[in-house]
């Protein structure tokens, strides 16, 4: 039978709940358990797939094709397993499956209300992650604040799967924040005090307490919280700012956290190994080289829109010893004419993915700049596309080429929205989670991944239009990525340039800190060769 973690948060959002569980869940697989995670999210909507990225950060998509919060981002680079449907709902996916089963007839004409049938649905939801995988752990992040209206169901559930399988089969773990009073020169454990007491008057009583800070708390805040809240001082631990979020499972360690949990879960002759996860640790260190990759998007207002592609760069950075520099580049801001000016001290261009019109102009800019003077471009889902458009109005001179998505009227659809049907509604017409891909031999993309097929992550709606392929290739790009039918391009390239690549779909979310996707890493290596042969 699966145990079951739970991770609440306290005080504050956004004290990192999520890097705890992926830390939790890096430490228990390098026990030699296997591990799953989830994050139940106490917002409205039904899932992560309709919220403004600016908003909300990145959507992230699993193996399956569930579009989710980017919290499960950190669970597989951490844990490095590939989670599922059954690793992320909200109160939207929850109340919105209930509604339809009311709708159905299979209450039987009961009241339908938040007790019991809100928290049963969700109670059967963390249950359902056990029977997805037989892991022998399950992490359960919830979402928000304790206190937060809309998390108050969550809470009960996990009050209630406490009851039903026991102290030895589930814990609660309480992040929350101490903060620290520069005034006074001294951190303040009464917001810890207060949050706790809150969970306590909802029937949770935490087993650990992680303490937020900015650095070390000291031996006699630990103590207070322990005896004011009621758990073993050997149950309070500190979590404090590090320089890279991938140090987190060490850091834990060397408080012997991993021991504790443990102890608390029954499970005896344990013991983590870190040697894999310390050696990468040491080559993020041994970095002896610098890039500057120019990151031309949308939604560089919030950096967290691309947090994967991010992190992704940073993996390939630790591969190839270099440290990446991004330059964040609104696409609006870019126009003919200032190209050179913006993107002239880059060494690399990525344009990642997105939706709409917005910033497309600023986008074709920069990926002619980059095909003109031979400056590595990754282009990912929109980012391929624009490059298809660009060069088919630069260099086939087709002036008014463009997507449907953005002039439905082109008379050059170069992209076009090939799936039809749907069920009524946005999502019914995407493609999303992993479809097959064959390489073309010789390619730059074999050379990369090192096989001729592969299974990539997709999220979108738009295609390249084959009826344009033939022309596109004599002009000089290649279809090197397609699917095993051929019907559908999945990776475009520019065999004349040194790296000029474009992929339908999204590699960001496979990447790992310890296994760099081999696009990013071929992308950031042509990026150091062209720095370090000019210099």
């Amino acid at each position: 039978m699966a145990k079951y973690v739970f991770i609440t948060g306290g005080v504050v959002s956004g004290l990192g709940k999520g890097i705890m569980a992926s830390a939790l869940g890096r430490l228990l697989k390098d026990c030699g358990l296997k591990v799953t995670a989830q994050k139940l999210d106490p917002y409205i909507n039904v899932d992560s797939g309709r919220i403004n990225p600016i908003e909300h950060g990145e959507v992230f998509v699993t193996e399956d094709g569930a579009e989710t919060d980017q919290d499960l981002g950190h669970y597989e680079r951490f844990i490095d397993e590939d989670l599922n449907k059954c690793s992320t709902t909200s109160a939207g996916g929850i109340y919105w499956k209930v509604l339809q089963k009311e709708r159905n007839g299979e209450y039987l004409g009961q009241t339908v209300q938040v007790i019991p049938h809100i928290t049963d649905e969700i109670k059967e939801f963390i249950y359902s992650a056990a029977k997805a995988g037989d892991p022998d752990i399950v992490i359960t992040e919830i979402g928000g604040t304790t206190g937060d209206i809309e998390s108050l169901p969550f809470i009960e559930a996990v009050r209630q799967i406490h009851a039903e399988v026991g102290d030895e089969n589930a814990i609660v773990i309480h992040v929350t924040l101490v903060p620290y009073l520069s005034v006074t020169h001294e951190f303040k454990s009464k917001p810890t005090q207060h949050s706790v007491k809150q969970l306590q008057s909802l029937g949770i009583f935490p087993d650990i307490i992680v303490l937020r800070s900015e650095g070390p708390v000291g031996e006699d805040i630990k103590r207070k919280i322990a005896l004011f809240c009621n758990v073993h001082k050997d149950s309070v631990f500190e979590s404090i700012d590090l320089p890279l979020l991938y140090e987190a499972p060490l850091m834990l360690e060397k408080q012997n956290f991993c021991e504790i949990v443990l102890q608390h879960l029954d499970i005896k002759d344990r013991a983590p190994d870190l040697s894999d996860w310390s050696a990468m640790i040491e080559r993020v260190a041994g970095r002896d080289k610098e890039i500057t990759i120019g990151l031309v998007g949308k939604y560089t207002k919030l950096h967290d829109a691309y947090y994967s592609a991010l992190q992704a760069l940073n993996h390939a950075g630790y591969e190839t010893g270099a440290k990446i520099k991004i330059k964040w580049i609104e696409s609006d801001t870019v126009e003919h004419g200032n190209e050179a000016e913006i993107l002239g001290d880059v060494d690399g261009i990525l344009v990642p993915s997105g939706f709409g019109e917005r910033g497309i102009p600023g986008m074709l800019e920069a990926c002619r700049y980059a095909r003109e003077n031979n400056v590595p471009y990754f282009g990912i889902g929109l980012g391929m596309q624009v490059g298809a458009i660009e060069f088919a109005r630069n260099v086939l001179g087709m002036g008014s080429a463009n997507s449907t998505e953005f002039d439905p009227g082109t008379a050059h659809p170069i992209i076009h929205l090939a799936v039809a049907g749907g069920d009524g509604y946005k999502s019914g017409t995407m493609r999303l989670g992993a479809y097959p891909c064959v390489i073309k031999s010789g390619s730059l993309m074999e050379k990369a991944y090192g096989r001729s097929e592969i299974a990539e992550r997709h999220r979108h709606r738009y295609e390249f239009n084959n009826d344009y392929r033939d022309s596109m290739e004599k002009a000089g790009m290649t279809v090197t990525g397609q699917s095993p039918d051929g019907m559908l391009a999945e990776a475009v390239e520019i065999p004349a340039n040194d790296f000029f690549i474009g992929v339908q779909y999204q590699p960001e979310f496979k990447s790992r800190p310890n296994r760099a996707h081999p696009l990013f890493r071929e992308f950031t290596r042509a990026a150091i060769n062209r720095k370090y042969k000019q210099d």
